[in-house]
C-alpha cells in the first residue's frame, strides 16, 4: 500500500509542473484533477491488487498507460483487446463533476468552506458519502461517480479555504469525513480572525490569538458582495468582493505565489491524502470489486436486450434465447465476455422489470422463463421498455430491441434520443412485423421512427421476417466486443451515387461493414484498386451475407491499410458503418466556458448553440498512452446528404486531451470524425462517434444540487432561453421510475431571456434508498422546430441516523515464537484475535481483509460480538481488516507485530508505473 508520505511526496512531484492549484480543469491549471487522479489511480491500483491477490495471480501493467493498467487489472488469462476507453470515461465524469462545483454552487458557502460553513460543508460531504455508498450497492455506478467528483471538490477545498495548513496541522482533518467525531474548537461568527492587510500581499494576516487557541476559520466569499462580519478574514482574490472591505487580503491558498510556496504546497499535499481517505473508506464499504466497476474496469462492453414479449413474438424470443445462450458460452473466459447483461421486456401496458447481472447462468436461466403472451393489437409499449433499457445501462452499452410491433408510446420519441445522445450507447432494432401490423394502427407512430431512432444511436435497423432472423442477430455477436471502434458512418439518400472513403490501420482487427437498404447497389474499392461488387458473395476482399434489408460484410484477415473506398447507389434511404476492434479510439463531450473566480469547461447536457462555435473536450485513447499518437485533424461531418466536413483549431491541453472548436458547425446531424498517425504501427487511423448531434437556439438549464429523501418533495429550478422565435414553448418531463411530478406544461420567451420555473418530484417513501433516477426535461417550441433537453440524474437516499463505525477490540496476540531475525520467519507462525461489534448500529454486514498474507475467519455476523480470527506466518508482520456496517459506516482493525529497531519482512513502496501513470494527468 502508498504510504501516507508517498501521498504527500507525489503530491508535491505533481506541483512542480502547475504554478495553480484548486481550480478546474484548464490549460496549465489542473490541480484539482492532479489531486483527484492521484487519490483514484492509487486506490484502483490497490483494488486492482487485491482483486489479483484474492484470484491468485500477480498484478504487473506492463506500462504506465492507463490501458496497461486495465489489461493488468483484468489478469492475464483472458485473451483479446482490452480498451480503457471505460476507465477514461469514468474519470473524466468525475473530474467534470468536481470542476462544475465552481460554476454552479459558485456563491454557495459550504460547497467551497467559505465563510466558516464547516457544519454545513461537511453535512455535503457526509450525504455525498451515503449517497455513493448506497448507489454502488445498487449497481448505479455513473451516479456514483458523480457524486464523488462533487464531494471530493469540497473536500479539497478545506485545505485551501480554511486555516488548517496555517495551525500547524501536518495531517488530514480526519472528522470531515467521521461523522461520529465532532467539528471542534471553530470561531463563531463574533470572533475577529484577521488583521487588515491593506497592501498585499500579506503572509500571516490571521491573528495570533487566533492561531495559539487553534481556532478553526475560513476566508468569507462575497460573489455579489461585498459585505462580511466585522474582523472576519476574506477568501481574496479579484473574484471576492469581501477582499476589499476591512480586514482586507484574503487566507485563500488557491494559487502558489513566491510569498505563500509553503503553505500552499502543505495544503495541496494534505488534500490529496484526504481525498485518498475519503475514496478508501468508499472502497472498503462497496468491496474492490464494485469499486473497479464504478472506475469502468470490467472486461467487454455491456449487453441488453428489450424483448417484446406479446402473443406473436414466439419465434423472435427463442431466436434471442439461443443469441443469448450462444454470445455467453463463446464469449466465456475471454475479454469478449459481456461485463454485463441486461433484459427488459415489455408488452401492452406493461414493461419491465429489468434484470440486470454479471451472472451469465442468471440471465440464461431468466431468458429460459421468458414466454409470450396476450398482445390483441398492434401498438407496443416499446419505448417505455428501451427507456428503461437506457437509464438502467451503463453509459456506452449496446441495446438490442426485438419486436414485431410499432410503438404506442411515441410520444417518448424525443426522450428517447435525448437519452441515447446522453448515454451515447447504440439501440439496433430487429423488426420482423407484417405489413398487416404496421398498417393497422391508432397511432402515428411507424417503423421509420424506429430508424431515426437507430440512425440518431449509430445502430442497424433490421427488417426481416421470421424465418430471416437468425441470419441477422450475428450482429449483436459483432458488436458485443472488446474494444470495438468505428471507421464510418453515414446515411445515404435515394436517387443520388455517394462515394465514401475511409482508412484502415494496422491496428484494426474483425472489420465489418454494415449496410442497412433494400434494393442497393454498392462496389468496394481497396487501396490497391481491387474491387468486390455487391453481386460477390465470396470476393477477393470478404464475405457478404445478405439478410432482409441487411448487408454484412466482413472483411478478410489480410486486409490492407490505407484509403478504402465504398461506391453505393440505392432507390431507398440507406446506412453504411465499418467497425472493427482496435485500441486506438476517443471519446468526447461536447462543452462551454463558464466564467467566475475559478474558470473552466461544463460538459452540454443537451444540444450545442446554434450560431455560435462548438467546443468539444477530447481524450484519445490509445496501448501505450496519449504520447504513442499523433492528432491530425478532429472535425465535425455531417450524417446524410452532400458530406459537409467543419474544420477546428485544437489546443492540446496535456495528458492527451484537446480542446476543440468548430467555428462553422454542419446544418442537421452530425458526427466527430478523428485522424491521426499511430507511432506505435506507423499507421494513419481514423475513428468516427457513433452517437449524431445537432444545434439548437433553445437553451435549458438545471441543476440537482443534493440527494433526495424518500416520501418528501424534491424541488428542480430550471431556466429556459431563446435565441429564435420568442413565444410559447411547450416544457415536457419523463422520470424512469414514473414518480409524480409537477412544472408547468408551456413557459412564455422573450427571445434572449431567461425563464424561470420549478419542477416538483416526489419520490414515495417506500424509494428503497440507493435509487437512481433520470430524469429528462424537454423544451420545445410551439411550431415543433426547435428543442432542446437536459438529462438529470438524481439519488434516493433515506436520512441515515448510524453515524458509529464498527469497533475492534483485540483480545490476544500469540507472536511470542516469531523471530527476533526477520529472515529467519518462515517456519513461524503468529495468531491474533479480535471481537468486533456494532453497538446500537445496523449491524455489521461484511468483514474483509486488507492487508497481509495470513487467513481471516470470523464467526456469525449475526451475532452481537463477532469474534475474528487471523492466523499468518511470521514473515507477513502487520494485519488490517475491516468491517462494515450496513449504512458503510467502515471500522478498521489494524495491528502489528514488528519489534522495535526490526523492519517488517516486506516493505511496500509506489511502483514506478503508477508514478509514471499519476504524473500523465
Amino acid at each position: 500500500m502508498m504510504s501516507v508520505l508517498g501521498v504527500a511526496l507525489l503530491g508535491l512531484a505533481l506541483l512542480s509542473r502547475t504554478a495553480v492549484a484548486f481550480v478546474p480543469v484548464g490549460p496549465g491549471t489542473s490541480s484539482h484533477v492532479n489531486m483527484t487522479a492521484t487519490a483514484l489511480l492509487q486506490q484502483v491500483s490497490e483494488a486492482c491488487q487485491a482483486v489479483a491477490d484474492a484470484a491468485g495471480y500477480g498484478f504487473q501493467p506492463t506500462g504506465s498507460s492507463p490501458e496497461e493498467l486495465v489489461q493488468a487489472c483484468l489478469g492475464p488469462t483472458a485473451i483479446g483487446m482490452v480498451s480503457g476507453a471505460k476507465f477514461h470515461s469514468a474519470l473524466q465524469e468525475i473530474y467534470t463533476q468536481n470542476g462544475l462545483i465552481d460554476r454552479d454552487f459558485i456563491d454557495s458557502d459550504p460547497h467551497h468552506f467559505n465563510s466558516e460553513a464547516f457544519l454545513e460543508g461537511r453535512s455535503l460531504i457526509l450525504e455525498g458519502m451515503a449517497a455513493i455508498k448506497a448507489n454502488v450497492r445498487n449497481e448505479n455506478f455513473q451516479a456514483a461517480r458523480e457524486t464523488l467528483g462533487r464531494v471530493l471538490h469540497t473536500l479539497q477545498d478545506f485545505y485551501s479555504h480554511s486555516n488548517w495548513v496555517e495551525l500547524g496541522n501536518s495531517e488530514p482533518y480526519i472528522n470531515l469525513i467521521r461523522p461520529d467525531l465532532p467539528l471542534d474548537n471553530l470561531a463563531d461568527v463574533n470572533t475577529p480572525t484577521c488583521r487588515d492587510c491593506e497592501k498585499g500581499p500579506c503572509t500571516n494576516s490571521i491573528l495570533p490569538e487566533i492561531l495559539e487557541k487553534k481556532k478553526l476559520t475560513s476566508g468569507y466569499m462575497g460573489v455579489f458582495f461585498s459585505a462580511k462580519p466585522q474582523g472576519k478574514c476574506s477568501h481574496g482574490g479579484p473574484g471576492d468582493l469581501t477582499s476589499t472591505t476591512v480586514p482586507r487580503g484574503g487566507i485563500n491558498k488557491d494559487e502558489r505565489r513566491l510569498d505563500n510556496v509553503a503553505v500552499h504546497n502543505t495544503a495541496v499535499s494534505l488534500a490529496t491524502i484526504a481525498s485518498v481517505q475519503l475514496i478508501e473508506d468508499i472502497r472498503f464499504a462497496v468491496g474492490d470489486k464494485n469499486f473497479l466497476r464504478m472506475m469502468g474496469i470490467a472486461r467487454s462492453s455491456v449487453v441488453c436486450f428489450v424483448i417484446d414479449t406479446t402473443g406473436s413474438m414466439s419465434d423472435d424470443i427463442a431466436e434471442a434465447r439461443s443469441v443469448v445462450n450462444k454470445l455467453i458460452d463463446s464469449k466465456k473466459g475471454t475479454q469478449d465476455e459481456p461485463s454485463e447483461y441486461i433484459l427488459v421486456p415489455f408488452n401492452d401496458p406493461d414493461f419491465g422489470p429489468a434484470t440486470r447481472t454479471s451472472d451469465p447462468d442468471k440471465m440464461k436461466d431468466v431468458i429460459a422463463k421468458l414466454q409470450p403472451r396476450g398482445g390483441g393489437d398492434i401498438p407496443e409499449m416499446c419505448l417505455s421498455g428501451l427507456q428503461l433499457a437506457l437509464t438502467t445501462a451503463p453509459s456506452s452499452s449496446y441495446i438490442y430491441v426485438f419486436t414485431d410491433a410499432i410503438a404506442k408510446d411515441i410520444e417518448l420519441k424525443d426522450t428517447i434520443i435525448a437519452l441515447i445522445r446522453r448515454t451515447k450507447s447504440t439501440v439496433s432494432f430487429f423488426m420482423t412485423g407484417s405489413s398487416r401490423r404496421r398498417r393497422r394502427s391508432p397511432t402515428t407512430a411507424t417503423f421509420n421512427d424506429y430508424k431515426d431512432m437507430a440512425l440518431a444511436s449509430g445502430g442497424q435497423a433490421i427488417e426481416v421476417s421470421k424465418k430471416q432472423l437468425p441470419g441477422a442477430t450475428g450482429i449483436i455477436s459483432d458488436t458485443a466486443t472488446s474494444a470495438l471502434v468505428t471507421v464510418l458512418q453515414r446515411a445515404g439518400n435515394p436517387g443520388a451515387q455517394e462515394t465514401f472513403t475511409f482508412v484502415l490501420d494496422e491496428s484494426l482487427q474483425n472489420i465489418t461493414i454494415y449496410i442497412t437498404a433494400s434494393g442497393i447497389i454498392f462496389t468496394l474499392i481497396n487501396p490497391a484498386g481491387v474491387s468486390q461488387s455487391n453481386t460477390e458473395a465470396n470476393g477477393k476482399l470478404g464475405i457478404i451475407q445478405t439478410v432482409g434489408n441487411l448487408r454484412r460484410i466482413r472483411l478478410n484477415a489480410a486486409h490492407q491499410s490505407g484509403p478504402w473506398k465504398i461506391s453505393m447507389k440505392s432507390d431507398q434511404p440507406y446506412t453504411v458503418k465499418v467497425t472493427g476492434q482496435s485500441i486506438i479510439t476517443f471519446i468526447y463531450n461536447f462543452v462551454e466556458m463558464f466564467e467566475g473566480p475559478h474558470p473552466g469547461y461544463a460538459v452540454l447536457s443537451g444540444r450545442p448553440k446554434a450560431g455560435q462555435p462548438a467546443t468539444l473536450l477530447l481524450s484519445v485513447v490509445g496501448k501505450k498512452g496519449p504520447s504513442s499518437m499523433t492528432v491530425g485533424d478532429i472535425s465535425l461531418v455531417t450524417v446524410s446528404g452532400p458530406e459537409v466536413v467543419s474544420n477546428s483549431s485544437l489546443t492540446d491541453m496535456g495528458s492527451g486531451d484537446i480542446l476543440v472548436t468548430v467555428d462553422a458547425v454542419p446544418d442537421g446531424e452530425f458526427l466527430v470524425i478523428l485522424r491521426g498517425k499511430d507511432k506505435v504501427s506507423n499507421s494513419y487511423f481514423q475513428r468516427q462517434s457513433t452517437t449524431s448531434m445537432s444545434v439548437s437556439k433553445v437553451t435549458l438549464q438545471s441543476v440537482v444540487a443534493s440527494s433526495v429523501r424518500p416520501g418528501d418533495a424534491f424541488e428542480i429550478p430550471f431556466s429556459v432561453r431563446t435565441q429564435g422565435s420568442g413565444g410559447l414553448y411547450s416544457i415536457v418531463a419523463k422520470n424512469d421510475k414514473d414518480f409524480p411530478m409537477s412544472y408547468p406544461s408551456s413557459l412564455s420567451l422573450t427571445t434572449g431571456k431567461y425563464t424561470n420555473d420549478t419542477l416538483t418530484i416526489t419520490p414515495p417513501a417506500s424509494t428503497p434508498s440507493g435509487t437512481d433516477v433520470t430524469l429528462t426535461m424537454e423544451a420545445k417550441s410551439s411550431d415543433g422546430v426547435d428543442s432542446n433537453y437536459v438529462v438529470l440524474r438524481l439519488s434516493v437516499v433515506k436520512k441515515i441516523t448510524d453515524f458509529v463505525q464498527p469497533i475492534c477490540k483485540v483480545v490476544s496476540v500469540l507472536a511470542d515464537d516469531c523471530p527476533q531475525d526477520v529472515s529467519q520467519c518462515g517456519p513461524f507462525q503468529w495468531e491474533l484475535v479480535a471481537n468486533l461489534t456494532d453497538g446500537n448500529g445496523t449491524g455489521i454486514e461484511s468483514i474483509s481483509l486488507q492487508q497481509g498474507n495470513g487467513t481471516l475467519s470470523f464467526t456469525s455476523l449475526e451475532a452481537a460480538v463477532i469474534q475474528a480470527n487471523y492466523n499468518a506466518s511470521c514473515c507477513s508482520q502487520i494485519v488490517e481488516f475491516t468491517a462494515v456496517d450496513k449504512v458503510g459506516n467502515v471500522g478498521k482493525c489494524y495491528h502489528s507485530i514488528v519489534r522495535s529497531g526490526s523492519p517488517p519482512a516486506l516493505t511496500l513502496s509506489l511502483p514506478l508505473w503508477l508514478c509514471l501513470l499519476m504524473i500523465l494527468y
